[in-house]
This record gives structure tokens, sequence and C-alpha cells, in this order.
């Protein structure tokens, strides 16, 4: 035993000592900028916001995943980041001796492409066959995504390996959950602060009545949550809360028509640039105007939103947005320096294959590399500044580096470090902002309250009109400049009378419940219809019920009716068949009288299912029922006294048996005879004590009646059933037992196969009619009558039919008693 443990303890230990291999599974992702460093920052960034999938037929290896459509905004995050680490690069006070790195992914816009430069920044791009990996990430922190959702994917996926992670632009609440996101950071504030702003401007302005969209993830879920629950708290009345994602284009048509149908004038929108701009779309189609829309920093000052129409119906649009803050040297950055030293390719290698090689991924980013017109509209900037700096800070602290002395070179840092370090930090940088992160991990709420305002020379301008300050007393947090704000259209007012004992949001006129009614102006209540109406179209009047009901009309009724009308005529075309050949071996066999009467009751059957079809009656509703268990009695009483003639015919056959003459054509007779008689009088019992009769049954459906049949007594019908059952049952038992009979043409056998049928089918019936609602019950129990009708009328004559008219030599008695000659070779 003491062996053994020894053994497992040397064994953990080798274990432990030996690292594991490394091994790059498919093609490595390669940055789109990236610079060596003895630190590195990676960067996430939606450069492109179009991702084109490539056919995935398995035929070969798939492309790799190309992007298109030059997200402006998200390209200035990624140029301002290396302008960050290159001034950082050349300062004398901030880690004087040590050159920062960096490697810039672009996601274009895709959780797909998203995960794919995470798991390409934490392991690298590639190993030699002897790297071996020892648990350290490549890089020391990671700044992005730009939205809350990616970021949520991207935190989740680093946490576990407490590589910090610094957001400029995700905003959502769910993110401040330190135990969900411990190495979580962001530059910007928390939803938390916008959306109870939100209230706090829609409430200033007297609007009680308002809508509400938001954006159907992470961001645009807790943001309008939040929204909400202050909102009542506030006794804001929000008329309608919809939401949507940019890919459905189906459920935005439906916010748009409830927006348009909407009493409400005033719109808070939580939505991202993408989801707004597709929002914006749609009103343009539908001609929706004269809305004031209350936005969010995502979409407010978004550039891409400004079209020679937008005004039209963004126009007078109010919100939060980030604080423009003005980067000194970005500007020129931008222009000059970053197409020179970070950007991997030049336009004076425009004719050399060397150009083509490096440059043919980076040709739609050329078109904007002398336009900086909306670089002093980067609000995001400031806060990728700020996050490249506060890395810095961080790992300056922890190489204890000295202005005069320079950093100590010889210490590794890991990036659960780092994550220690910017909980603590504390800096100012150059244009005044004081940079710290709070218990969360965000940054203090402040935010500049924006107006979509037209100059005189038509162009769309965000002019500030106020600010909220988290940092500052309560009562000096939210100013407005109301003088200078222009509306959609005119200045909303309040859009409804506040009615004593009310609550202060008023009521709106909504429609009246299904089943109820009002024919009153600005009635309290509504009014339930009588148990037989339903409310019409426009709730104002009680009508009649629909009455449902399997008519001959139903296109379920004419299938059924040809399917019985088409049995019934089979039945009788193998009775005449057999009339005509009634003098031959075959159809003498096993009685034909009982032959021709199973064919009759058969017939019988197949009619007695047209019986259910049409609108219940009392006589129809008795008619039905009985019918059918009287048809189907006569039926397998028949089919039992053929089994029963099988058998005894056998018996016959032993020497001194005497046994056929107690079961001869008379007694075969008089016991289909007894057998049906009893089925007649359980009929008639339960007609007399508690008969079938028409039902108006208001239970299953609430705005239509169902007319049915109901069953009275339910006893008698179980007997009705029960004694077709036994009847069923007992003839297939001697059917089995008379199955290995020695002749050629054993009816035995198709009875074995015909009784397997019926019962299956009846066996099957009982749950589909429980189940089946309405109409559909009938439906099943005409159904089950044909089919176990067909299944009586193939198996036992079928074969018959068979030999009668295609084998005629086999219509001998010689043949059927298994005395034929054999034929010789």
């Amino acid at each position: 035993m003491l062996l053994f443990l020894y053994t497992l303890l040397l064994f953990h230990y080798l274990q432990t000592k030996v690292n594991t291999l490394c091994r790059m599974m498919g093609d490595p992702k390669h940055p789109l900028l990236s610079k060596d460093g003895e630190v590195t920052i990676g960067g996430i960034f939606a450069v492109h916001s179009k991702l084109t999938l490539s056919s995935f037929e398995f035929t070969e290896k798939p492309q790799p995943l190309s992007c298109s459509s030059v997200n402006l905004r998200d390209f200035r995050m990624a140029q301002i980041m290396i302008f960050a680490i290159e001034e950082i690069n050349r300062s004398e006070s901030l880690l004087p001796n040590v050159s920062i790195g960096y490697q810039i992914y672009d996601n274009c816009g895709s959780r797909l492409f998203s995960m794919n430069s995470t798991m390409a920044l934490m392991n690298g791009q590639e190993f030699a066959a002897e790297d071996r990996c020892n648990g350290q990430s490549l890089i020391h922190a990671i700044i992005g995504e730009s939205e809350s959702s990616a970021t949520v994917i991207l935190s989740r996926t680093t946490g576990s390996f407490k590589i910090p992670v610094i957001s400029q632009s995700a905003t959502c609440d769910c993110l401040s959950n330190r135990k969900d996101y411990p190495s979580f950071f962001r530059t910007i504030a928390s939803d938390y602060h916008q959306s109870r702003a939100l209230a706090y401007m829609v409430k200033h302005f007297g609007w009680f009545w308002v809508g509400a969209v938001n954006t159907d993830n992470d961001y645009g879920n807790y943001g309008m949550n939040i929204f909400l629950n202050t909102a009542q708290e506030e006794g804001i009345c929000v008329e309608y809360s919809v939401k949507f994602y940019r890919t459905e284009t189906e459920k935005l048509k439906k916010v748009v028509d409830i927006i348009k149908q909407g009493t409400a004038k005033v719109i808070v929108a939580f939505l991202t640039s993408f989801e707004m701009n597709s929002l914006f779309e749609q009103l343009s189609i539908q001609n929706i105007t004269g809305l004031q829309m209350i936005g969010v920093e995502a979409w407010i000052t978004a550039k891409s939103l400004i079209t020679p129409k937008s005004f039209r119906f963004l126009g007078g649009s109010l919100g939060f947005a980030v604080r423009k803050i003005n980067v000194e040297g970005f500007s020129d950055y931008v222009i000059k320096e970053f197409w020179d030293t970070a950007f991997p390719c030049s336009q004076t290698e425009r004719n050399s294959f060397q150009y083509a090689l490096n440059c043919s991924g980076y040709q739609d980013l050329l078109p904007v590399k002398n336009y900086n017109e909306d670089v002093p509209e980067q609000r995001y900037a400031s806060n990728v500044y700020k996050a490249v700096y506060a890395v810095a800070h961080s790992v300056h602290s922890l190489l204890k580096c000295r202005e005069q002395e320079g950093c100590d070179k010889g210490l590794t840092i890991q990036p659960q470090q780092v994550v220690e370090a910017l909980k603590k930090i504390n800096f100012t940088v150059k244009f005044g902002d004081h940079v710290w992160f709070d218990s969360t991990g965000g940054a203090v709420a402040q935010y500049e309250i924006v107006n979509w305002q037209q100059d005189s020379d038509g162009s769309i301008q965000f002019k500030p009109v106020g600010y909220y300050d988290a940092s500052l007393p309560p009562d000096q947090r939210f100013v407005l400049n109301t003088e200078n704000i222009i509306w959609a259209g005119h200045v909303p007012h309040i859009a409804f009378y506040i009615f004593k004992g009310r609550p202060v949001c008023c009521y709106d006129c909504i429609p009246c419940a299904e089943g109820e009614i009002s024919n009153e102006t600005d009635s309290n209540n509504c009014r339930q219809c009588p148990g037989e109406y339903w409310s019409n179209a426009q709730k104002n009047k009680c009508i009649l019920k629909a009455v449902e009901f399997l008519s001959f009309t139903d296109v379920m009724s004419i299938v059924l009716v040809f399917f019985s009308l088409f049995g019934a005529g089979l039945t009788v075309l193998v009775a005449i068949l057999f009339y005509i050949k009634k003098d031959t071996p075959i159809v003498k066999a096993n009685n034909s009288e009982l032959s021709f009467l199973l064919l009759f009751s058969l017939t019988l059957c197949f009619l007695c299912s047209l019986t259910f079809i049409g609108r219940p009656t009392e006589w129809s509703c008795m008619l039905r029922h009985t019918a059918f268990g009287i048809t189907f009695v006569l039926c397998i009483s028949c089919v039992l006294g053929k089994t029963i003639v099988v058998l005894m015919a056998f018996k016959a056959t032993l020497p001194g048996s005497n046994v056929m003459k107690w079961f001869g054509p008379a007694q075969q007779r008089l016991s289909v005879l007894a057998f049906t008689l009893i089925q007649v009088l359980i009929c008639v019992l339960w007609l007399t004590i508690s008969p079938p009769f028409p039902h108006k049954n208001m239970k299953y459906y609430q705005e239509k009646i169902i007319l049915e049949c109901h069953l009275g007594s339910t006893i008698g019908f179980s007997a009705v059933l029960g004694y077709i059952g036994l009847l069923a049952v007992l003839c297939f038992i001697l059917a089995f037992l008379a199955r290995t009979l020695p002749d050629n043409f054993n009816e035995a056998k198709f009875i074995t196969f015909s009784m397997l049928i019926f019962c299956a089918v009846w066996i099957t019936f009982i749950p589909a009619y429980v189940s089946s609602p309405g109409k559909f019950t009938v439906a099943v129990e005409i159904f089950a009558i044909v089919a176990s009708s067909f299944g009586l009328l193939l198996c036992i004559f079928a074969p018959k039919c068979h030999i009668i008219l295609f084998k005629p030599e086999q219509n001998t008695k010689q043949h059927l008693m298994g005395k034929a000659p054999t034929k010789s070779n």
C-alpha cells in the first residue's frame, strides 16, 4: 500500500515538472497593427463593421473571413491607442527606459472574430516545435471592446487568466459585478448613472407619457431596465417598452408599427448606433415624423446617422454624450505620423510587388488617410488615451520606476499584478482629467447633454445644452439650458389630463380584452359579454360566437366522405364478384352466407361514418353511436362465425367426429343474431336511461362554441365499445389457434391479420379521441371506423378476389384442400 502511494506521488511530481508541448490549432490570426515592446498592450476594435462569411460546403478548406465597410470611430480609437503608446515611449518620466508594444486586432463587429482575436492575444500567433506552454500571457492588458455584449464575452474569457481588460465605451451595468468580472475596468461610467439621468431629464420637462425602445442585448436590456425602474419611482408612465436587434428585420418593423400606433410623442431610445440607424431607416420609409427622441451616448453624436434627410426625422433629438475632449497633438498625428510609422504599408510602394503583398488587406483604409474632420467629434478618443495611460502607470509602479534611475527590468510582471495595480492608480492626464477607478472598476459619470440642431448652411451640429456630473452634490448634478434647445417641430407638452383619484401618470384609453366590450367614451371598465357571445373587432358590441362542427363543406369532411363512399363502393363490387362466382369452391368455403352477410355489414360500417358529419341534432347523436355499435358487432359476429366454422371443419375431419352438426348453417345464423341482439339490447338501455344529445362546448375555446354530441351515459358508450372489443379479442384468439390448420388457403390466417389491424386502430383511437379538440374529435372517430373497415375488407376478401380474378386455376376444391397434384421436374 505504501509503495503504491509513493508511486502516485512520484508520478504527480514528474508531471508537474514537465511543461506541456504547445501546438497551434488551425491558421494563426495576425494583428491588424502591431509593434514589439518590453510591455505589450492588446487592443480589439471594430475597425470594419461588416463580416463576409465564406461558404462552408466542406469540399475544400474554407477561405479566411473577410471584412469590409470601415468603421471610422473605432479606427480612430486604434489610432489614439498607438498615439498614446508612442507618447509614453518618448516620455522621460513615465516608464523611462521601458518600451511599450501593441497588438491591435480588428473584430469586424463580429462575435466570432472577437473571440478569435481574444484567443490570439492570449496565446500569440505561432509556436516553434520546441516551445512549451508556461501558462503566461503574452500581453499585460487589453483595451476594448467598444460594445458591452462583446466586452462581456472578452471579460469572461480573460477573467480566468486574470488579464486586465479596460474598455473605453462598454457601459452596461452588468459589468460592474466584481464577482463575475474581477479584472474588468473602464474609463467610462456605468449606464446606471445614464439611465437614471434619462428619467430625471424626462421628468424635468414634464413628460409623463413616453415610449421606450432599446437594443436587445446586454447594453440595451440592462440600461432600459434601470430607466424603467427609475421612471416608475419618478411617476413617469411608459406607454410601451419594445426592443430589437440589428439583424431582426421583422421585429424592427413591428417596433415601428407600435411607435406609429402609439400616442406617446417622446421616445426614449436606448440603442446602439447600429440599431438607431436601422430604426431611422424604417421611420424614413414609413414617413413617421414629429417624434422627440431622447438618446444615449451610443448614438446621440454618431456621425453615421447624419444624412440629407435625417434632420427631418431626428432633428431636435436630445440626449447624453461622452464629454468632447481635445487630445493635443492627435489631429496632426492622424494625418502625418501614423501613416509613416504605425501603418504597415506606404503609398510610395504602390507600384511594387511588396506593396501588393503587404497592403492588399488595407486598401479600404487608405481613403481616410487625409481625412481628419471627424477627429474633434471622437468623444471616446480621450477614454482610450486614459486607458493606455492607466496601464502605463500601473506598470510604472510595478517596475519601481524612478525618473533618474529608470525601471527595474529584472522584475517579471504578471497580468494579475497589473489588475491589482490598476485598482490603486490615481493620476491626472495632460488635458486635466483625473483618472482613477471606483470599487466597480468604473469611472465617474460625467455627461454632456447635446441637441441635434441645424446650422444656416444646412449642416447638423451636436450643440451642448447642459451637463450631468455625478461627482457634484445632488442638487448641482443636472444642469440644462432650455432656451438653447431646438425641439422636434414644437415644444412637447403633457399629453393628458390628470384626474382626481388617478395616478399622476393618468390613464390612456386601451382596447378592452377579448370577450369584453365598452360602448361608452372614456369608460373606466369593460363589460363582459354573456356566455354565448363574444366581442367584435371594435370591442364595442357583443356578437354571437362562431359555432364549430364537422360540416360537409370542410375539406377534412370531403376527404373522409370520399374514403367512406369509396370503401362502401368497393365492398359492393366484392359482393357482386362473389355473387357471380357463388358456385366456385373459394366462395363456398366457410359458408358463403356468412361472407355475404359480412360484406353487407361492412357496407353499413362504411356508411355509418357519414352520420357523424353535419350539425349534431338529437336524432343524429342517437343514430351515429347506435348505428356504429350495432353494425360493427354484426361485422365482428360474422367474422367470429367464420372463424368457428374453420375450427369445426378441421375437427369434423377426425374419425368419428360429429361436431359439424352442432354448428351448421342454422346455428351460424343464430350465433350472429344472438351476438348482435346483445349489442342492440345494450344500445336500447343506453338510449332509454341516458341517450347522447347535442351539446354546446364553451370551455375548450373562449371565442367560439364547439357543437358536439355529448355521450349522455359514459357507461353506455363504454359498454358498446367494450362489447365490440370483447368479440374482436375472442375472434382474434380463435383465429390465432386455427392459423396452422393444413389448408392451402387457410382463412384463419387472414382473419388473424384483420383482427390485428382492427385492434390496433381502436387502441390508438382512445388517446387520440381524448386529446383531439372540437371537430377533430369527430374526425378521429370517423377515421377509426373507416380504417378498421378497410382492414377487415382487404385482409379477408382481397386474397380471395386475387385468386378469383388472376389465378382461377387455384379456385378448385382439390387445391383448397391441399390435394392438387404437384408438378414434376
